[in-house]
């Protein structure tokens, strides 16, 4: 027992064998033997209030007092995913508990650490101040992951601090368990795609699917595509100055032939046939061709009433968006590389979307993307959720879409990874049941990385694991945007 505790206790007439333990028991003896010996427990009155502080108080959990928190470093830890490297964060406070985040998949944790200096010694409870410190530092596409890492990491610390799950801090949840849409990866056989996304409703359990068509499986078939001869459309993926995957779809004058199109219908016409029509089936990445030709895609694609038709075009074209929004009868959706919610607000008041889908890890986190969502649904515009990190980013989202009414589905892209399951510790409770994952009632984001597993699937040009980060410590330059 600390001193002054036991120095109160002398006070009291009590000597140390008399001392109470934590039973109530103990406690009910200990004040009927202070009233018997002459002393009224009021006589804690007399004594110094630091001790009366300490003894009254005794059996209060002290690992938290969240008014004095302060942020005192943050590292991280680059995990290899199915879509490559995701860093996650770890930022941690003067009373030794930590928040996770996680930097956007295929982003870098500099934009994570570039941060720390403008946060340390800052409360992280006070999420919201935080993030309107830092978001200036954010930007559409992945250079939104650093800032939207530590606004991960700021609601699990808020929710350790507190003891309650994110969700709680969002306003409370609309449901115990999110859906799930799985995202499969284009094969290019028809019928051994739909083997697999049968497989993904009858032995996974998904009752959402998501499937590429793109017009890479026509590369190889002459007479589908007009324009092959100059550009690549294989390279769809490759950012080399003047490539076709660096150059945005209005400027490829990239055109789809009948042929091709016909192709393209009847790979989609095998996988609807394969899972039915009581499955929603989405779809995306088509390649990089203009509104005419997205137009006349989304219309021959009608017949198989496909859940959506995702980032035809460039977000940032939002008259283009709604040109086809109206053309067509299938959904439009885009969003996953939009940074913060007035561009969202733009397509939602223009109608060029029927679906918002941000990237939580884009967007600029839990709070900045439910925001999106309210404002779609007082507009009557649903969200559904872009995904495809580690277990860290996948709980924000989780803890997201359960308090955000308008919610329909979030992206699992990692359904085929066979260690991201136990890249998490989530105290014996599952992640993912049936194709819903399970809404967790654990303080803040409800898991722990499994650091033995995380550890064998490191970067391997980066095998940093949490090292401390001292050169990120300070500020070198003046960031206000306003005299």
């Amino acid at each position: 027992m600390s001193s002054p505790s036991k120095k109160l206790l002398e006070r009291f007439g009590v000597s140390e064998d008399e001392q109470p333990d934590n039973s109530a028991n103990s406690r009910r003896d200990f004040i009927r033997k202070s009233g018997l010996g002459g002393l009224a427990l009021g006589a804690m009155m007399t004594a110094p209030i630091t001790e009366t502080l300490e003894y009254t108080t005794q059996k209060v959990n002290r690992a938290s007092a969240p008014s004095d928190l302060k942020i005192t470093d943050m590292r991280y830890a680059t995990v290899m995913n199915s879509t490559g490297r995701c860093p996650v964060i770890r930022i941690d406070t003067n009373q030794g508990i930590y928040g996770l985040g996680e930097v956007r998949d295929g982003a870098n944790w500099r934009y994570a650490l570039f941060l720390k200096s403008r946060i340390l010694g800052l409360n992280p409870c006070n999420v919201e101040m935080v993030f309107k410190r830092i978001k200036q530092f954010g930007y559409h596409g992945r250079q939104a992951g650093g800032v939207c890492a530590v606004e991960m990491a700021l609601w699990d610390l808020t929710g350790k601090a507190y003891g309650v799950p994110a969700y709680q801090l969002l306003g409370g949840k609309y449901r115990d368990k999110v859906r799930l849409y799985a995202d499969t990866p284009e094969v290019d056989d028809p019928d051994g795609f739909a083997e697999k996304m049968r497989t993904r409703v009858e032995d996974q359990g998904f009752t959402f699917l998501k499937m590429d068509f793109g017009l890479r499986m026509l590369a190889d078939t002459p007479g589908t595509i007009v324009n092959s001869n100059f550009w690549d459309i294989r390279r769809q993926w490759d950012m080399s100055p003047g490539s076709y995957g660096a150059t945005e779809h209005p400027f490829t004058a990239v055109q789809i032939t009948e042929k091709g199109l016909d192709m393209l219908t009847e790979y989609v016409s095998r996988v609807r046939e394969a899972v039915g029509y009581e499955i929603p089936l989405a779809s995306d990445h088509y390649g990089h061709f203009d509104l005419n030709n997205a137009i006349w895609l989304g219309r021959a694609m009608e017949p198989y009433r496909l859940a959506w038709l995702e980032d035809l075009i460039p977000w940032k074209y939002t008259e283009q968006l709604a040109e086809i929004a109206r053309a067509i009868e299938t959904p439009v959706l885009t969003g996953e590389d939009i940074y913060l919610k007035e561009e969202f607000i733009k397509l939602i008041d223009n109608r060029a979307v029927d679906i918002v889908h941000p990237d939580l890890a884009s967007a600029g986190g839990l709070l900045e993307t439910k925001k999106i969502g309210d404002y779609g649904e007082d507009h009557g515009v649903a969200m559904a959720m872009h995904f495809a990190g580690t277990p860290v980013s996948f709980m924000a989202n989780v803890h997201c879409a359960a308090a955000t009414q308008n919610f329909i589905a979030l992206e699992h892209h990692s359904i085929d990874v066979p260690y991201w399951n136990d890249l998490a510790n989530t105290g014996g409770e599952p992640m993912i049941q049936k194709g819903f994952a399970v809404v967790p009632e654990r303080p803040g984001l409800g898991l722990e990385l499994n650091e033995e597993i995380a550890k064998q699937h490191l970067d391997p040009e980066d095998q940093s694991f949490f090292r401390p980060t001292p050169e990120w410590d300070d500020v070198r330059s003046w960031d206000r945007l306003w005299s």
